[in-house]
């Protein structure tokens, strides 16, 4: 039975194919989980995740995680994951890539009512 060739993901060339903010892209799963790209400016909404932990990788730019507990400032490379349960919301002065994980089927506003699709790319 034949199988398709494994390639690599390229992130730079994902994030080129969109331009709106705060809509997360998946480019790739593993163990349930999916990964995703997204292009952040400006401040999402204050929010938690009751059941699972929060993955953010910056690629480029710089983007701060505010907490209830007090604010993380990353750059590129840094990371930082927010514990389940602790409320926070991302903020961009200006456009930054980042590099979300988490389990699949998570709402981005950690309520499914509110929370926008994110398609496969």
């Amino acid at each position: 039975m034949a199988t398709d060739a494994p390639t690599a993901i390229n992130l730079a060339e994902k994030l080129a194919s969109f331009a709106e903010h705060w809509s997360p892209k998946i480019v790739g799963t593993f163990n349930g989980h999916d990964i995703m790209v997204v292009k952040v400016k400006g401040e999402f909404v204050w929010h938690s995740h009751p059941d699972t932990d929060d993955f953010f990788l910056v690629l480029d730019g710089r983007l701060t995680i505010q907490t209830e507990h007090g604010d993380v400032e990353l750059g590129p490379g840094e990371l930082f994951v927010v514990p389940q349960g602790v409320q926070h919301r991302p903020v961009a002065a200006e456009e930054a890539h980042i590099l979300l994980i988490e389990p699949h089927g998570t709402p981005n506003t950690g309520d499914p009512a509110t929370a926008v699709a994110k398609p496969r790319i």
